[in-house]
């Protein structure tokens, strides 16, 4: 089957080990009434395409907070930050993968749904979502042709490197304000995230 033909698999990455948050796990942060990482993973069930989430070792809760969900469970192995999770994974995949980060719980289901969807019409092309202005954020979805430099990842710069040399195929797709760039990693964040959204969250 072509990448034109296969849906991309969802790949929610949710390993990391909450170290800036004093004690409290950023994943499990209460929004709209449940969990962040169960929220970002119905959001992405909402697509209608496979969803993959990444975890860390030891991470119990937050499969407590999977439960029920129709979701695959990989556990990611190594030290090296996102490219870890990256890895795990990919393992095993041949489908384009739209790489959603757990810890931005702006992203929609919409903007995820409007991803996955673009990609059949142009599916060689490096989908990365940006701010309203234009700067680079994510999700980002990569063409099952880049699975293999995927998988040779190494580092906490995630896919940096290859978005980098694979410019050319990079087509950024602006969501509204800043939700493309906005992932909350310490209490402080959160606190004035959910200021400015009236006490909601």
């Amino acid at each position: 089957m072509t990448s034109s033909m296969t849906p991309p698999v969802i790949l929610l990455l949710a390993a990391g080990a909450s170290s800036r948050m004093k004690g409290r796990d950023k994943m499990l942060e209460e929004v709209e009434g449940e969990p962040l990482l169960r929220l970002m993973a119905r959001r992405a069930l909402k697509s209608g395409v496979a969803l993959r989430v990444v975890l860390g070792p030891g991470q119990d809760a937050r499969r407590a907070a999977l439960e029920g969900l129709d979701v695959e469970i990989v556990e990611a192995e190594g030290t090296d930050g996102m490219a870890a999770s990256i890895r795990a994974g990919i393992a095993g995949l041949d489908a384009p993968v739209l790489i959603l980060l757990g810890d931005m719980p702006e992203i929609t289901a919409g903007d995820i749904y409007l991803m996955v969807s673009l990609h059949a019409q142009a599916p060689g092309a490096i989908l990365r979502a940006a701010t309203r202005d234009g700067t680079p954020g994510h999700p980002v979805l990569f063409p099952a042709d880049l699975l293999p430099e995927l998988a040779r990842l190494s580092g906490d710069a995630g896919a940096r490197d290859i978005l980098k040399r694979e410019g050319r195929r990079v087509h950024l797709l602006p969501l509204k304000d800043d939700r493309a760039t906005v992932d909350l990693d310490t209490p402080e964040a959160w606190a004035a995230w959910r200021a400015g959204r009236g006490g909601r969250g």
